[in-house]
């Protein structure tokens, strides 16, 4: 069978069949862009072809396990199953601004083992292949339909380090951008990382318009290789000289996020520090308060207080940087941390 986002295939299927790309045109608009079912968006093609369209074309690589809508907030956290039965999560996020943002997943699981992160807990299990990163955004718009809604804003800040699986990254972000695919504007795209610093260089070259996200937390190497484990294969020097090189290509910032951890990384020093390495770049910082996670008590870390979140936050300001306060939605939902799909993979495992 042929993905649906495979242009070159589809082409040849195309030209195999004799079909008008008018009615292949009319196709992709109903699925990509409409959030039409597959059975919906074979109905525009002309009967004589309709079947074996859909006997040839690939619509779907992922199947809806579960849906777990916040009681708080405007978040929905979708439970997806691969081929080969492991779970992926998948966040829609409905802002108070009325937009609508959509937390993808890259990995299932993450090498990264980043000690405030429950997803690393799981450790590796594979990269997701491009279709199955497209499927997250393809079913989120078909549930959205039904609210008039649609994704505007996608974040890869789900499971796994998108670098680590960066030939599917790119691949998607081809597809996402392709005018007779989904025709979504890049720069409503942002792709989080822990920090590669020549990854993020080759996304920046290829894809300008892609906003990158570093997960800083902390400008002190013994404290970020304390929280980070990848850390002590970049030291913080090279990942300033990535941002300089990245932001030099794409004339945007780079977003820094910062997990604010009650006395690991809030104190006066750890602000110096922040505040020395940042300055002279073009950065927004966000300050994210961390969510404890149920059983993780043993990690010992801790949510930095809001007052003194606050206090860091304007010491920022001061100093002439941008800053966002971020807050999470669907906590009640654990749409943030991943412990669902994490227990969901063991149990996958034992199967």
């Amino acid at each position: 069978m042929v993905d649906l986002h495979d242009m070159p295939g589809v082409e040849r299927l195309r030209r195999e069949l004799r079909l008008d790309p008018i009615h292949l045109k009319r196709l992709r608009r109903a699925f990509y862009k409409q959030g039409r079912d597959k059975h919906e968006a074979l109905a525009t093609l002309p009967d004589a072809v309709r079947e074996r369209v859909g006997a040839e074309l690939r619509f779907h690589h992922l199947d809806l396990v579960s849906r777990h809508d916040s009681q708080i907030d405007g978040a929905s956290k979708l439970v997806f199953a691969t081929e080969d039965k492991l779970r992926i999560e998948t966040v829609i996020l409905r802002v108070l601004t009325g937009r609508t943002a959509l937390c993808v997943s890259s990995q299932v699981g993450c090498a990264a083992d980043c000690a405030f992160c429950a997803t690393g807990k799981l450790g590796l299990r594979r990269g997701l292949r491009a279709g199955e990163i497209l499927d997250q955004l393809v079913q989120a718009n078909a549930l959205l339909r039904e609210e008039g809604r649609r994704v505007r804003n996608i974040v890869f800040m789900g499971m796994g380090e998108p670098f680590h699986n960066e030939a599917a990254l790119h691949e998607t972000l081809t597809a996402l951008s392709h005018v007779e695919g989904f025709d979504h504007s890049l720069r409503h795209v942002s792709v989080s990382t822990v920090g590669i610093p020549d990854a993020m260089v080759r996304c920046a070259e290829s894809f300008p318009r892609v906003r990158l996200a570093l997960s800083l937390h902390s400008a002190r190497e013994a404290t970020r290789q304390k929280i980070i484990p990848l850390a002590r294969r970049f030291p913080l020097s090279t990942l300033r000289e990535a941002v300089i090189a990245v932001t030099r290509m794409q004339q945007q910032s780079v977003m820094l996020e910062y997990l604010l951890l009650a006395e690991v990384n809030d104190s006066a020093e750890e602000l110096a520090a922040l505040i020395a390495w940042a300055r002279g770049l073009d950065v927004h910082i966000n300050l994210v308060p961390y969510n404890p996670l149920p059983g993780a008590a043993e990690s010992g870390l801790q949510r930095t207080p809001r007052a003194q979140r606050e206090a860091f936050s304007n010491a920022l300001k001061a100093e002439g940087f941008p800053v966002t306060m971020r807050y999470s939605l669907g906590a009640d939902v654990t749409a943030a941390c991943g412990q669902l799909v994490r227990e969901e993979n063991r149990r996958a495992r034992r199967s």
